[in-house]
This record gives structure tokens, sequence and C-alpha cells, in this order.
């Protein structure tokens, strides 16, 4: 049986996850596993393809890095794979069916996860020059810092009579936010001096 496992990470779009998973069922998986989660993260979809895998079945992705980041975690990937005769297979590759039970397969996917993380690490070394250079120009202003901004508001609706719970609410921050914003502000007792249980 042929079982796809498609993957994006939280940042990219839900439009190439769709896109991943009508090739892998155009390929004949009868039965793919789907996320939208980092690689270096926890995949728990994957963990479940790989424990729904039997002996004589094959793993097919779309792409090598879609399976790992690096050439380390990929080889502890087929390696399992290998010791429970199931194969994995890569569209990338083309038509032809790569054996990563042998060592030129091995080889020649190995030689494809290098490639993929040499190209992220020089996707990294772009992105960090543009916001060097941007910074130079004085046209970086990185990410607004939400709660900060909203400081003023917090203490605003606090002296107007809302509750710490209703100020988080309606300004989309956190609590701990709010009793910053309030403590700052001079308003210390409004923080509570020890957590207190949640009531239900």
């Amino acid at each position: 049986m042929l079982v796809g496992y498609a993957r994006t990470s939280t940042e990219e779009q839900v439009a190439g996850l769709e896109a991943q998973v009508r090739d892998l069922m155009a390929h004949g998986c009868g039965k793919v596993f789907q996320e939208q989660a980092s690689a270096t993260g926890n995949r728990p979809q994957l963990d479940a393809a790989l424990a729904f895998l039997r002996d004589g079945d094959a793993l097919v992705v779309t792409k090598v890095d879609r399976l790992a980041r690096n050439t380390q975690v990929l080889g502890a990937v087929v390696d399992d794979l290998h010791t429970r005769n199931i194969g994995l297979k890569v569209l990338q590759f083309g038509q032809e069916t790569l054996d990563t039970r042998g060592a030129y397969g091995r080889f020649i996917l190995n030689m494809f996860g290098a490639f993929a993380e040499f190209e992220r690490s020089l996707m990294k070394e772009r992105q960090i020059e543009g916001i060097t250079k941007a910074k130079a120009e004085g046209k970086y202003k990185g990410r607004k810092p939400t709660a900060r901004v909203k400081a003023d508001d917090a203490v605003s609706l606090f002296r107007s009579g809302h509750t710490v719970s209703q100020v988080s609410k309606q300004l989309g921050i956190g609590r701990g936010s709010v009793y910053r914003a309030l403590e700052a502000a001079g308003l210390k007792d409004a923080a509570p001096a020890t957590a207190s249980p949640t009531v239900l």
C-alpha cells in the first residue's frame, strides 16, 4: 500500500498543502496523512503515518524536505523504514522509483537531502542580509510589540471600570501583559500578589 505524507510549515498557505495531497492521491496513495507544522517541531501526523505503515508498504512524499529538514533526521527516518521493510518514494524524482533499501538509493536520497538543506541555508542567509540592509537604510521596523503598543489602552480601560479579563479579551493581549501595563502605570494593587486557583 502507498501511504502519503503531506506537510507545510505553519507560515505557508493551505493551498500548498492541498496541492501536495492532490499529487499524492493522483499517484495512488490509499491513505494520506497531512499537517501544517514546522519540520523542527512535533509532527504528530508524521508519527501517525510511520506507525500506520506495514511490511511491504511505501511512504510517499512530494519532496525530501517535506519529510526532514536535514540529512541526519532524513537518515534516521529511512533507517526506521528500512528495518521494517518499508520503501520510500519521493515524487520530485519523477517517474523513477527510488529504492532506499539499496546503497545507491540511499546515496541519491542523501544528496537531495543535502541540497535541500543547503538551499534553506542560502535562503536564511539572504533573509539576514536583507534585514541587515533594511536596518542600515532605516526601512526595517520589525514586528510591532503588540502588548506594549496597547499598554495605554489597557490602563485606560481598567480605570474606566473594566476588569483585567475584560481588558485582556477586548485588546487581544494576555492577562500578564495587562498586569504589567497596570503595574508600570502605578496600579500595583490591580496585580495579584500570588497565583490564585482558577474558579470554574
